[in-house]
């Protein structure tokens, strides 16, 4: 994906299966075009954590989703967008003064609904450290099994060998019928999964765009914790 820059005290646990487990996080994201919940992975705890920092100040609010790509992504989180009426100023290098370590996983991949951090390319940025805001949401489409694993060859061929891409059946099943964009795994880190409004992230995906890939109608998002 092209570089555009891109605290909890203790829960209670819920039961399953007999044994107490952490509760993901769930925060919503209202926008424009409608309301998306996200859930957040334990197994990513920096990201998650600084997300919900993110959501507690306020940072992410009345901010823009500014690159939107049908069939790809939608891409947001850019402080500067909170005052882009100049469609001339350039988005997507806004941010926080941080980055975050990557915390690729390779059973957090890009399914459709995957939250992940957007980052700066690996020219400049050989570690794939996370923007310390901008985020984006996976749509993607369906892959057969045969085209998956043409294509993890070739993500392969890129990755060194900790983060080569192996999948498993249930994931080759899930891009082969929810979809997503497996092209991207093993390069950005996956930190959350969309379990409400799959629709809304259609509707913004089908937004019309300028040149730059930003909605003509601005799409923006209030960005709440809610568990």
């Amino acid at each position: 994906m092209p570089a555009t820059l891109l605290l909890l005290a203790a829960s209670p646990g819920a039961w399953a299966q007999g044994k107490e487990k952490p509760v993901r996080h769930l925060v919503e994201i209202n926008t424009t075009a409608g309301r998306m919940v996200v859930e957040l992975f334990n197994e990513t705890p920096l990201h998650r954590d600084n997300f919900l920092k993110l959501a507690r100040e306020h940072y992410l609010d009345s901010t823009l989703f500014h690159r939107v790509i049908q069939g790809f992504m939608i891409q947001g989180g850019d402080p500067d967008s909170k005052k882009a009426d100049d469609r001339s100023i350039p988005l997507g290098d806004g941010g926080p003064p941080y980055s975050l370590p990557a915390e690729i996983r390779p059973e957090l991949f890009h399914r459709k609904g995957a939250l992940a951090a957007a980052r700066e390319g690996d020219d400049v940025n050989p570690q794939r450290r996370s923007s310390g805001s901008q985020f984006y949401i996976v749509q993607g489409r369906t892959w057969s099994a045969a085209d998956l694993q043409q294509l993890r060859e070739r993500v392969n061929a890129r990755l060194p060998d900790s983060l080569q891409v192996h999948y498993t059946a249930a994931q080759v099943e899930t891009y082969g019928t929810l979809g997503g964009t497996p092209h991207l795994d093993g390069n950005y880190t996956v930190f959350g999964q969309l379990v409400e409004g799959m629709d809304v992230l259609d509707r913004i995906a089908a937004q019309p765009c300028d040149a730059k890939d930003r909605p003509l109608t601005d799409v923006r998002m209030w960005v709440r914790v809610i568990q």
